[in-house]
């Protein structure tokens, strides 16, 4: 094998060389036995090759990739060896890795009353450009990027050293630790003109700040250490923290200490109201301090910043509570909660006194709209040549109104429709009440046998069903008003609608009949009439009840002679006829509820509902 290693290609240096010095080939024992001596037991033993002599014979080691194969797959079968210490490895990583601080939970933060809390949701943490001011001060570690033309041209970047000094080409140190942004090409240009009297001109600029780490503490969410650059905003830092902690920490007294010296004091209400910020240039192992949360004032009611606020000193007043509580222009009396003490006492003053209000710590403030009503807005729709929008004073009746509107030839005056807000929102919790009580009615419901449970469910599905489609009803809030004997004494609310029906002459069939629709008014005929000329009642109809909803807001039942205005009612022009669905028999433990609430239906909203 030796033999066949030496005289194949594995020998073209070696050849090579004894051919150029003029020596003869060594003989294949000789080599044999060099070859031997250099591979010991031990090179086995240690899956080494340290003279290459396994790579040259393409004898396999251990430590050294077989031909043909690469060294990648030598330390994939290092790796094999040994996965169990490189798992152990991972999970260690992995349990001391931290999460970024922009994904820490800043749900607290978001939810707090506290103002200002919801400053800090991870924003701030980021990293970003950075963006030097002028005053920025020039600090060890700082690179800055000189370029020199003319005669000397050089471009280089350059460290400012621990001496506080930069050394340029052909010039030598020049010291600007300390000098500020927009003194430092002064400051360059300067050195450069005692060296080269002419025709070299040259230009400085920052480019990178100096790396620092601050410590963060006092109370925030999360004290530590955190890395930036001495040119990132004091916010930066304390986002990186969690931000200061809601129910701890103060907003009006943010501290910069470099050892035992304060730096500087940050009241970050003025960031939030104003929008000011100082800018700080941190240093490494600066201390950013947040210190305890001073007195507190909790605010609600008509104001743009409903929000707890912090105050210093023992006591604060009203009037410096508005500048940051900004309460709405509706607002014209404030209510005080006083709750220090062991009794708990209310006071209401006029907010023109806000000067003279006191507060102190732990009370609780709401601004309230205190407003005696004025005027009202009527607004006039349908058949008539008056204006649609009408302005009277608080108390105005419905004859005043009606003494201001001219009617048209096609007027009908008799059939006066009222819409009313108040009245619709009594309707919608009326129907709202019946259908909870019908869905109670049928969740409750019990079964004697497992079949039986068994379509109950089904049925109570499709119950179900029909519930939700009634609660998407909205009631018209009409109020009837054509037989009062007092109508022109009604009084009228701010947003009524009044409705002057025209003279049409047409009758409207609907509910469960074949083909809905608009029949010209004959006085001639009946109701079975009109419902014949629709094509007769569907399979679904209930012909048991039958209403007739007429223009201005009253009803009749055709067949029950007990509800409405008595009886049998006539149909006039413009009448409205509602044939109503029965209810299914195997429905006959709720169909009496389920009636009611159709019925209900058909009243407040002019509607047959199909169940």
């Amino acid at each position: 094998m030796l033999s066949s290693a030496f005289h194949s290609s594995s020998f073209p240096k070696l050849r090579n060389f004894y051919r150029l010095a003029g020596w003869k080939l060594p003989s294949v024992f000789f080599i044999k036995v060099l070859l031997l001596a250099l591979i010991t037991p031990a090179s086995y033993c240690a899956n080494t090759d340290p003279f290459g002599a396994g790579q040259i014979l393409n004898l396999p080691f251990a430590g050294t990739p077989a031909p043909g194969k690469s060294a990648l797959t030598s330390k994939e079968q290092k790796t094999k060896e040994a996965p169990q210490k490189k798992d152990s490895a991972e999970s260690a990583t992995s349990e001391i890795q931290t999460r970024p601080p922009q994904f820490f939970d800043y749900s607290a933060n978001l939810n707090s009353d506290v103002f200002g809390a919801n400053l800090f949701t991870g924003a701030f943490a980021r990293q970003g450009a950075t963006q030097f001011n002028p005053d920025y001060l020039i600090a060890v570690g700082d690179q800055i990027q000189a370029r020199f033309w003319g005669a000397f041209e050089h471009e280089v970047m350059l460290t400012v050293d621990p001496k506080g000094n930069i050394f340029l080409p052909h010039i030598g140190p020049v010291r600007v630790l300390g000098v500020r942004n927009q003194d430092l090409q002064r400051v360059v240009e300067s050195a450069v003109a005692k060296t080269f009297r002419a025709n070299v001109n040259s230009y400085a600029s920052l480019a990178a700040a100096q790396p620092v780490r601050v410590y963060v503490g006092g109370f925030v969410n999360r004290p530590g250490l955190y890395s930036g650059t001495s040119m990132d905003s004091l916010l930066h830092y304390l986002d990186q923290a969690g931000g200061i902690d809601p129910t701890r920490g103060s907003f009006l007294n943010v501290q910069v200490k470099r050892g035992s010296e304060i730096r500087s004091t940050v009241n970050l209400y003025d960031f939030l109201l104003d929008g000011t910020m100082p800018l700080i240039q941190l240093g490494d192992g600066d201390v950013i301090f947040v210190a305890p949360r001073q007195h507190t004032v909790k605010v609600g009611g008509f104001a743009e910043n409903a929000k707890r606020f912090e105050f210093e000193g023992e006591g604060l007043t009203l009037s410096h509570l508005i500048k940051v509580a900004k309460p709405g222009a509706q607002t014209t009396h404030v209510r005080v909660v006083r709750n220090t003490g062991i009794t708990r006492n209310v006071e209401y003053y006029p907010l023109l006194n806000a000067n003279h209000i006191s507060l102190q710590n732990g009370d609780e403030v709401e601004f309230t709209a205190d407003k005696k009503p004025g005027t009202i807005t009527v607004r006039v729709e349908g058949e008539h040549l008056s204006v649609q929008e009408y302005v009277l004073p608080y108390g105005a009746r419905l004859g005043d109104l009606l003494d201001q509107i001219e009617f048209s030839s096609r007027s009908d005056a008799d059939s006066l429709q009222l819409y009313r807000l108040s009245t619709k929102e009594r309707q919608k919790q009326m129907l709202q009440t019946s259908l909870k009580s019908l869905e109670a009615a049928v969740l409750t419901a019990r079964s004697g046998t497992s079949e039986e449970a068994h379509l109950r469910t089904e049925e109570a599905n499709l119950m179900l069903q029909w519930v939700e489609r009634a609660k998407s009803i909205e009631p018209t809030g009409q109020v009837v008003i054509a037989k009062a004997p007092n109508r022109d004494e009604l009084l009228l609310e701010n947003g009524d609608i009044l409705r002057v029906a025209a003279e049409d002459g047409l009758v409207l069939v609907s509910g469960e009949v074949l083909f809905p629709t608009t029949v010209a008014f004959d006085p001639r005929l009946g109701l079975e009439e009109y419902i014949e000329h629709t094509g007769g009642y569907t399979q679904n109809a209930n012909t048991s009840r039958i209403i007739v909803a007429h223009r201005d807001g009253s009803f009749d039942d055709m067949t029950s002679g007990f509800f409405g205005f008595g009886g049998r009612g006539q149909i006039r022009a413009g009448d409205e006829i509602l044939v109503l669905p029965k209810v299914d028999q195997k429905w006959r433990q709720f169909a009496k509820e389920v009636a009611q609430i159709i019925f209900q239906i058909a009243l407040s909203a002019r509607m047959a509902t199909r169940f």
